[in-house]
């Protein structure tokens, strides 16, 4: 599966002024009986299709792995991509007996996974030590095209008070090592341990972006400009804006919301920067503070209004994002999937919503894993 854009889906999305868009996921891998972790990204490999391997790789952990769908216009492409991402990815993890789990951190006991045998990876831990115990983090990232990295830089900043209630739509870790955290989302917790991750700054120019980097790798903080964690990044490999602060979400479906709501949103906002609207420069503070609300609550509780500074029901904030990107939606034809799905979601709650209400009702941990199993691959998995 090519993860590249081809040359006619380029040259249509230029000539139809669109936004192409793709999607990242990690996943943890788990026994195919057990609700623990497995260390079986090496024995998945071997039995993933030969046509599959360009769009699947390694993670951090020996029990994750990740897919990337190709770059589409189409939101019923980008479907069709994650569900057989995710519906190939799952059988070959069946046939190396474990089974896929789509889920921010492992919610069952187990050990501290080892890093893959990367040198890299093996470096990561050397300099900077086990700052995320357990068998992993997985999360979504959306990448939404851009003309140019100095207005990519733009739209960077405009994104910033935007993202705390994208961030809370993700939510699916309310479960660590056996245990209920209070949070909707632990693995947000867990990967702010990590010295670069947080809002992105206010950004002066590309120029500026650069610098930064550069002064991140000279401090210590990270190695690498793939270890740059902001919450929205300029992706170091393709033209485009990086949207990277979510869980991986527990269906396929779910993961097309965010996408859809992200090229709307940096359509959007891209109109804002070539009619000259400077971004409002919130308080970082203030954007930590939305951020940790979102990873607590989830959707269900409140956020941050970044206009007013009063908490809201996040709810109403994800209404207000939705009405605010609409045109853009319709203009790349994505209102009526989008309308469904937020509707499905506003329905069923996130994915930590749907965990909780599985314990509520009874449920073992084990029980939520097994569910979690069969929503990854099972878009009518039901919820119990």
């Amino acid at each position: 599966m090519d993860t590249a854009i081809s040359p006619e889906l380029a040259a249509k999305a230029e000539r139809d002024d669109l936004l192409t868009l793709g999607v990242e996921e990690e996943y943890l891998l788990v026994d195919a009986v057990e609700p623990r972790a497995a260390e079986a990204v090496d024995a998945v490999f071997a039995e993933l299709p030969g046509d599959l391997r360009d769009g699947v790789q390694h993670e951090f952990y020996r029990t994750q792995i990740e897919v990337a769908s190709p770059p589409q216009l189409e939101l019923d492409d980008l479907t069709s991509s994650l569900r057989r991402l995710r519906a190939d990815v799952g059988a070959a993890a069946q046939r190396a007996g474990a089974r896929l789990v789509a889920v921010g951190t492992g919610p069952a006991a187990g050990h501290n996974a080892r890093v893959v045998d990367n040198e890299r990876y093996h470096r990561m831990r050397e300099r900077f030590g086990d700052l995320s115990p357990g068998p992993g983090m997985c999360g979504t990232h959306v990448h939404v095209s851009i003309p140019d990295p100095e207005t990519g830089v733009r739209v960077l900043n405009h994104l910033r008070p935007w993202l705390p209630v994208l961030q809370a739509a993700t939510a699916n870790s309310p479960l660590f090592g056996g245990s209920e955290t209070g949070y909707a989302s632990w693995r947000s917790m867990m990967w702010e341990r990590w010295p670069t991750v947080g809002p992105t700054p206010y950004l002066r120019s590309y120029e500026h972006y650069l610098t930064l980097i550069s002064d991140l790798e000279a401090s210590g903080a990270m190695l690498d400009e793939g270890m740059l964690y902001w919450y929205a990044r300029l992706s170091a490999n393709y033209p485009t804006v990086e949207i990277r602060m979510g869980d991986v979400m527990p269906t396929a479906d779910d993961a097309v919301l965010l996408a859809a709501l992200a090229r709307a949103l940096v359509g959007t906002l891209l109109r804002e920067v070539r009619a000259g609207i400077e971004a409002p420069d919130v308080e970082h503070p203030l954007l930590m503070a939305a951020h940790w609300r979102a990873a607590h609550d989830g959707l269900e509780g409140l956020n941050i209004d970044m206009a007013t500074r009063e908490p809201r029901p996040a709810w109403r904030l994800m209404r207000q994002l939705f009405d605010y990107v609409r045109p853009e939606l319709e203009r790349h034809g994505d209102l009526a999937t989008a309308t469904v799905l937020l509707g499905r979601l506003r329905e069923q709650g996130t994915g930590a919503a749907r965990q909780r209400a599985l314990l509520a009702g009874g449920a073992s941990v084990s029980d939520v894993v097994d569910w979690l199993a069969r929503a990854t691959t099972d878009e009518h998995a039901p919820n119990g």
